[in-house]
């Protein structure tokens, strides 16, 4: 099987799971750390002509991450083409699952089983909070409705206020979103990173948190770790 992942967390789990399948990635796919492969371009701009020289088995793909015209021109190149779609943590498991068997993978890894578990033993959040949830600056763009990292944060007592709407990823004025007066500003580090120096100063007085954008946003080995780690760093909020 040779595979060719244009999903960071995807390549994750299939490099985790199917050790040797994977014969291109994109540049953003940092993990695991060292993985060697060759690299195919960004999740949004992705060479085509590189992936299909791979001559792969199979291409994974996320409608969220991807877009439909690279897809569709794979496609009519011959190439067999998986796309996932991710909206919350239930679908991130079935969906693992899904693409795991398509890479030919016939027992179910621990680390599937385990994240599993984390999260389905999850005790109910004793108190809830609100919140904005920037994922970019110049314009501001923060969570909207129906997205698998409001579902992540929702299940760790978080709400975003923008969880309603109308947009998955709606650009609003800073000055829309201080007024909104959430309990805290969560600030991941992608895909805009966010950092101590930047990104807080743009909400003063409101108690900010810092977190990992791979926690928050990636379906994969760290979610198993990740209501740990973002529970850390909601608890570790400051003015």
């Amino acid at each position: 099987m040779r595979v060719v992942s244009l999903v960071p967390s995807l390549t994750e789990a299939v490099a985790r799971s199917a050790p040797g399948a994977l014969v291109g990635a994109t540049d953003w796919c940092t993990h695991p750390p060292g993985l060697d492969v060759v690299r195919v371009g960004g999740t949004k701009n992705p060479k085509t002509d590189r992936i299909l020289s791979l001559a792969p088995d199979l291409v994974i793909a996320n409608e969220e991450e991807n877009r439909a015209p690279d897809l569709a021109a794979l496609r009519a190149a011959g190439a067999e083409v998986l796309v996932t779609e991710i909206r919350d943590v239930p679908q991130a498991f079935r969906e693992l699952a899904r693409v795991l068997d398509a890479c030919g993978v016939t027992a179910r890894p621990r680390w599937l089983d385990e994240a599993e578990r984390t999260w389905s033993s999850l005790p109910e959040p004793g108190t809830r909070r609100t919140a904005v949830v920037p994922i970019w600056r110049r314009p501001w763009m923060v969570l909207g409705r129906d997205t698998f990292a409001g579902d992540v944060l929702a299940r760790l007592g978080v709400d975003h206020v923008h969880a309603t709407h109308p947009d998955r990823y709606p650009r609003v004025p800073l000055e829309e979103l201080r007024a909104s007066a959430p309990d805290v500003v969560v600030l991941p580090d992608e895909p805009y990173r966010f950092t101590a120096d930047d990104g807080p100063e743009a909400f003063p007085g409101l108690p900010c948190a810092l977190v990992s954008g791979r926690h928050l946003t990636w379906y994969g080995p760290s979610l198993a770790e990740a209501p740990r780690v973002l529970g850390e760093a909601l608890r570790a909020t400051r003015p």
